[in-house]
């Protein structure tokens, strides 16, 4: 539910729907690489303009939205920001709340190593680790569900010393991806999509086949 996420937030960050309001928080997971955004790139190769796994997500949520013909159904991709520059939704925490991954956050680990260090807090997923992204949230303004139960996030990484690993890891040295593995996975990306997802996004039509443009990128 919206309020949920509203419920531990600012009023700055808070989404402009009822509290009761369903929404959904869009996951991709290792799998996406090669089931979605392969074909996708294949059939839509001309049609490409700006970063292709953001195209390719916004597809097959369009498809989503045609499903529910009767429906208002809205869309917030992870990407869009508002025009103060504030992210238009804050991804990991809505992932958290609706029990999809947990959050961990410099407030989980007891015994604070870092001083005045700024330290981010990151998603872990309990099946794929740091091997997943968030994408999007579906929102369902004329479905009120007041009587849904929250489900909590599992507590996958449960140790302070395991915790302080993977914000140390995260926030010091995630280029090497060391955190995705912070726990026993059951699936990561494949060596092709670490170096897709390694690589400046203005550079990855190359990795695809396809020609450069000159266009907005996201990461």
């Amino acid at each position: 539910k919206v309020g949920w996420y509203n419920a531990v937030l600012q009023p700055a960050f808070h989404l402009p729907y009822p509290d009761d309001t369903l929404a959904f928080v869009v996951l991709s997971t290792p799998s996406m690489f090669d089931k979605a955004l392969k074909p996708f790139v294949n059939k839509e190769r001309l049609k490409l303009i700006r970063d292709p796994v953001d195209q390719c997500v916004s597809c097959h949520l369009s498809r989503v939205k045609e499903k529910f013909p009767d429906q208002k159904v809205d869309v917030i991709f992870d990407y869009e920001i508002l025009p103060s520059r504030k992210p238009k939704f804050l991804a990991q925490t809505a992932a958290h709340v609706a029990g999809a991954a947990y959050y961990y956050q410099r407030k989980d680990v007891k015994l604070d190593p870092w001083g005045k260090k700024k330290i981010y807090g990151v998603c872990i997923h309990p099946k794929y680790g740091g091997w997943f992204a968030i994408r999007a949230l579906l929102l369902f303004p004329d479905i009120q569900v007041p009587f849904l139960d929250q489900s909590a996030p599992v507590d996958c990484v449960s140790t302070e010393e395991k915790r302080i690993e993977l914000l140390e890891q995260f926030n010091f040295h995630w280029q090497d991806g060391h955190y995705r593995d912070i726990i026993e996975v059951k699936e990561r990306y494949s060596e092709e999509q670490k170096a897709y997802f390694a690589t400046p996004p203005a550079e990855r039509f190359r990795l695809l086949g396809l020609k450069s443009r000159e266009a907005h990128f996201t990461e």
